[in-house]
């Protein structure tokens, strides 16, 4: 039975992932509305070990050694923060030394101002880190963060680390309805990244029973707002992480479901998916209304043009 991994799951960032929990459950440095494991009952910043560092490296080496080409990361994804975890960096480096399959890892970047934090995660071939918000009144309503943290300090240390880090570095903006959505918000937070060096900013939205009941996801109109304003200036670092992370994500020679998986990542101006479909023979106004009525698609205005925007799921997604 395994204890410090789960898996392989599917995700569109990282492939198939092995997860390895290296941190028991709800220990965590925030306690975010919209955390899916439900509210931190006592937030904690001090890192510390939890579990036998051998241990858990052994575990996984065992079981990327089964699945062999199964996997395509092994990412370290606890139901906590896993940079609480003292033996981080010791866990990684030594299963480095054992397999060739990449290392990643999700976190809330809370502890990013810590050299040791940082250290750790340069070790890893790819760090995925939360930045939901640069406003500290936001930062405080969304995140509800361990009393000693402070953003400014958190914000500083993610830039550091951009600076030195020479593996993948994402980023992930979950975007709650009235809360983190707004043109200040995104413009606020364009302003910043132009100071980070980052492969991609992910736009999520809640799509499990949040720990909030009020934590609601933005709707499409403000995410293709939020969605131009940063692409804009960002460029195609840009893209969306709203909709279900099936077993695959093959582009497949139907155009109207290659549209929907280009909706999944871009809205689309409305003409540009018609001269998508036009280009391959359908009647483009037809198949856009079927989409419409079925609920897979919504049209929304945003400035002078119209948009094309996948619905957002109605039902939770398993996938991590």
């Amino acid at each position: 039975m395994s204890r410090y991994t789960f898996g392989p799951v599917p995700s569109r960032r990282l492939g198939r992932s092995l997860g390895v929990n290296n941190v028991p459950y709800k220990h965590c440095s925030y306690s975010c509305i919209y955390c899916q494991l439900g509210r931190t009952l006592v937030r904690e910043i001090e890192r510390r070990p939890f579990y036998p560092p051998s241990e858990v490296a052994k575990e996984v080496v065992e079981r990327v050694s089964k699945l062999r080409d199964e996997i395509d990361y092994v990412t370290f994804v606890p139901d906590g923060e896993p940079t609480l975890d003292s033996n981080l960096g010791r866990i990684a480096e030594a299963v480095k030394r054992e397999v060739e399959v990449p290392l990643a890892i999700l976190s809330n970047a809370s502890l990013l101002y810590r050299m040791d934090v940082r250290s750790d995660l340069e070790v890893l071939d790819l760090v995925s880190l939360k930045l939901d918000t640069v406003l500290p009144e936001t930062w405080l309503k969304v995140n509800r963060p361990h009393p000693e943290l402070r953003l400014e300090d958190i914000t500083w240390g993610l830039e550091e680390f951009s600076k030195h880090y020479h593996g993948v570095l994402l980023l992930e903006t979950m975007l709650v309805r009235d809360v983190n959505d707004t043109v200040e918000e995104a413009e606020r937070v364009v302003e910043f990244l132009r100071r980070v060096r980052f492969s991609k900013l992910y736009l999520a939205i809640p799509t499990r029973p949040p720990a909030e009941p009020w934590a609601k996801p933005t709707s499409e109109e403000r995410l293709v707002a939020v969605y131009q304003i940063l692409s804009e200036r960002l460029g195609d670092r840009v893209e969306l992480l709203t909709g279900y992370e099936g077993p695959g994500f093959m582009v497949s020679g139907d155009p109207v479901v290659s549209l929907l998986n280009i909706l999944s990542v871009h809205p689309m101006r409305l003409d540009y998916a018609y001269r998508l479909l036009e280009r391959s023979g359908l009647d483009a106004e037809s198949t856009v209304r079927r989409l419409v009525e079925n609920g897979e698609v919504k049209l929304v205005r945003y400035r002078e043009y119209r948009f094309i925007v996948r619905s957002f799921p109605q039902k939770p997604s398993r996938a991590r």
